[in-house]
């Protein structure tokens, strides 16, 4: 076949339904219907000779020429884009892009009102989805363009650039008066050994979010798992129980701080085991150049550096 023959669009379309494994789906991230995608590649099988897509369960699996082509499409592509967006000047004044980020329910509510007000103001036009995923679906989607972003702490990430953020760790917040609050500071005066400090803790009883995969691992640890008490599925909602109740929760200091602030509530520190972690932000090596998710990405770090650990 001659290149003359093929139209750009369609190897696009193809990428798109490669990385995806869905015709739909593909359709949608190129703002297609999904009757245009499919004559688009059909248009495309026609010319390459080839089935290149055949239905798998609830999607479509690629053909041996299929994943032939895609790293040849992939690198093509990715070329030519960069090629486009090195002359290109962003003005975020003027985008009206939308912007899909990852976010934890605690990097929701710590995080985003200050990343909206920043928008409104630099970028009146763009439109935020907080678009939550399964850690191991969260690659895939950056890559996919699903994602524009992904902040939180994500060990489990690893096929994407990313830039560490904030460092941060886990503390206990409990009721400003709780017996073992009281003890804990007076071991602490008299600087006692921390071994003896924790055990005054393994006489709390905890409560937890089931997401947060390492606070349950702390506890079990620690070996505090028969100390739990109750489950959530968010952190919102434990600071007003802990004000309430001699329940206890593990959470992330720089969260918890904006609690304790409040009144009614007490931060200690102890010496657990996993307390440290590096909030970072993450992103597909696939969109490195693209102009407007840079400037996103300075805003985030410009933001990120007025958070106190």
């Amino acid at each position: 076949m001659n290149i003359k023959d093929l139209d750009l669009n369609l190897l696009r379309l193809f990428d798109a339904v490669w990385r995806t494994r869905s015709v739909s789906l593909a359709a949608q991230q190129l703002g297609m219907s999904q009757p245009a995608a499919s004559q688009g590649l059909a248009r495309l099988r026609a010319v390459l000779g080839d089935a290149l897509f055949e239905r798998s369960g609830s999607g479509v699996r690629p053909t041996p020429r299929a994943d032939r082509l895609a790293q040849a499409v992939q690198s093509a592509l990715a070329t030519i884009e960069e090629a486009l967006n090195t002359s290109q000047v962003f003005d975020p004044q003027r985008s009206s892009r939308v912007l899909r980020v990852h976010l934890s329910d605690i990097g929701e509510a710590r995080f985003l009102p200050e990343l909206v007000l920043a928008l409104q103001r630099m970028a009146p036009g763009m439109r935020l989805e907080a678009l939550p995923l399964p850690h191991d679906h969260i690659g895939p989607a950056l890559d996919n363009g699903q994602l524009d972003l992904a902040i939180g702490f994500l060990p489990e990430v690893t096929d994407t650039l990313h830039q560490p953020l904030l460092s941060d760790r886990y503390v206990v917040l409990m009721r400003q008066g709780h017996p073992v609050a009281q003890l804990w500071h007076q071991l602490q005066a008299r600087q006692t050994t921390p071994e003896a400090a924790l055990e005054v803790l393994g006489e709390l009883e905890f409560a937890a979010v089931r997401t947060h995969a390492d606070t349950l691992r702390i506890l079990e640890l620690m070996h505090w798992q028969h100390r739990l008490r109750l489950t959530v599925s968010h952190f919102l909602s434990l600071p007003g129980i802990v004000r309430n109740s001699d329940l206890a929760v593990l959470m992330p200091r720089n969260f918890a701080q904006g609690f304790a602030q409040a009144g009614e509530l007490a931060i200690i520190e102890p010496d657990l085991p996993l307390r440290d972690f590096t909030v970072s932000m993450h992103w597909s090596q696939r969109f490195d150049k693209d102009p407007c998710l840079q400037w996103l990405r300075a805003r985030v770090a410009q933001l990120f550096s007025t958070f106190t650990p």
